[in-house]
């Protein structure tokens, strides 16, 4: 009976071992997933003054990708100068009066320079949207472990680590597309919603200077109307 129970107990232990080595060996691979670097995607929205330019700077490292995406949300116009430079002070792209443009460049390691140039509007004002789009930019972030480090006793996962990896990236690069087609989305909204109160506010503007006009008028026509049956002429008594 002893010898039953030790092992029933040794049993026990054995399988509570593997129990463990399965559960570590979960945790590892969902460190490893968890270390994966996020998508270098950034937007920003600011206003530019009328008779201004404004430059902004981007690093960049050797054979990586930058995409850079703009649009004009509001403004007279909807329109403005883009420019975009090489860390040599190269000019790669030019825009000339326009509402939105998309530009993708290989780039090499430096600053790249890109600018908005509305000097050629004396009155009005615009608001800029623009999205940057890096990519192949991980070892500026120093890149991510080595997720083979974390493999142990692989052969007792459903799954393999490697798979699990592809799947998580697939997953990733789908939702930072989605993202960046929600981002642009919104800023084509504000841009319709711009121009629709400024049309509304246009045809309301012109629906009351018609409305004066025609009530002026009609006072002006009763007026003459009742002035040519007046008898002007003086009664004797």
């Amino acid at each position: 009976m002893p010898t039953f129970l030790a092992y029933v107990s040794t049993c026990i232990i054995i399988l509570c071992a593997l129990l463990s080595a399965r559960r570590s060996d979960s945790s590892r691979a969902a460190v490893a997933a968890a270390s994966f670097s996020q998508s270098l995607d950034s937007d920003f929205t600011f206003t530019l003054p009328a008779g201004r330019k404004e430059c902004f700077y981007q690093t960049m490292r050797k054979d990586a990708s930058l995409e850079i995406e703009y649009q004009v949300l509001d403004g007279a116009g909807l329109d403005v100068d883009f420019s975009l430079y090489s860390p040599s002070g190269n000019m790669l792209i030019a825009d000339y009066r326009k509402s939105d443009g998309v530009h993708t460049v290989e780039t090499e390691d430096g600053d790249y320079m890109f600018c908005f140039d509305n000097t050629f509007s004396a009155v009005s004002e615009k608001i800029i949207f623009f999205e940057l789009i890096l990519d192949n930019m991980e070892d500026l972030e120093g890149g991510d472990p080595d997720w083979k480090e974390y493999v142990h006793g692989t052969d007792m996962l459903d799954m393999k680590l490697e798979d699990i990896m592809d799947t998580i990236n697939s997953v990733k690069a789908r939702l930072g597309k989605s993202l960046q087609i929600q981002t642009v989305l919104r800023a084509f909204e504000a841009r319709d919603r711009n121009l629709q109160e400024s049309n509304y506010e246009r045809v309301n503007l012109w629906s009351c200077t018609n409305l004066i006009v025609m009530v002026v008028v009609s006072g002006v026509q009763v007026y003459l109307l009742r002035s040519l049956f007046d008898d002007k002429r003086k009664s004797r008594t």
